[in-house]
């Protein structure tokens, strides 16, 4: 079992990205997350944070909960903006092409049957949150993974603006997760509960879910 103090060590200067992935695959299998402080690497690291820091404000929405018909804004769960990465960028192509690596080793190695992925840049001005909830719940979505790298320089305590993942209903404390440049969260959808506590600046990231395939006859889903 990786030690998660070991984790911690992890500097993110392998250029092998398999070595990494690797790493990651252990801790989900493991323990159901995997925690990745300044591991993407630095390039690709250094084209998001710049793409959107460049990107205009009107890209940004409020951000939302639920999808398709059932989506709707709620203010007391979440109040971040959000923009989804469709690959009309390079920074979007190169991201989604690490992502599509990062899949087929999974899929590799621990079987998990990811078939398609979805995210979006997530700005929190300084306030902003997202209560407790879960990514997925059980017998009622297809996102089985979920992950989230951050963009943030020289982050301090005082900031505040954690990730706060929780192991269970029952736990009340969590493991906090600095949202510091370069970091990879990776966590089953269904099986952890979190929040992102409000933050003291603003605060850059971006959030994905790995979905499986649970198309029918009449409906076909994830959607095309």
């Amino acid at each position: 079992m990786l030690a998660l103090k070991n984790v911690y060590e992890f500097t993110g200067n392998n250029s092998n990205d398999d070595s990494l992935f690797a790493l990651i695959a252990e801790g989900i299998d493991k323990r159901g997350y995997s925690i990745m402080p300044t591991a993407l690497p630095e390039a690709l690291t250094h084209s998001l944070f710049t793409h959107q820091q460049l990107m205009e404000a009107d890209k940004f929405k409020s951000a939302g909960i639920g999808r398709g018909k059932e989506y709707l804004q709620n203010e007391f769960v979440r109040t971040d903006a959000i923009s989804w990465i469709t690959g009309e960028s390079q920074a979007g192509q190169d991201w989604l092409t690490w992502v599509a690596g990062l899949q087929t080793y999974l899929n590799r190695r621990l079987f998990l049957g990811l078939f398609s992925f979805e995210s979006h840049f997530a700005h929190y001005s300084p306030g902003d949150y997202y209560k407790r909830h879960y990514d997925a719940f059980k017998g009622e979505s297809n996102r089985v993974l979920s992950v989230v790298v951050y963009f943030n320089s020289h982050w301090l305590p005082s900031d505040g603006g954690e990730l706060v993942l929780y192991k269970s209903d029952h736990d009340k404390e969590g493991i906090k997760v600095v949202p510091l440049m370069g970091t990879i969260v990776t966590f089953l959808s269904e099986e952890f509960p979190h929040q992102v506590l409000a933050a003291n600046r603003d605060r850059y990231s971006i959030a994905g879910w790995f979905r499986v395939n649970t198309s029918v006859t009449d409906r076909v889903d994830p959607p095309r």
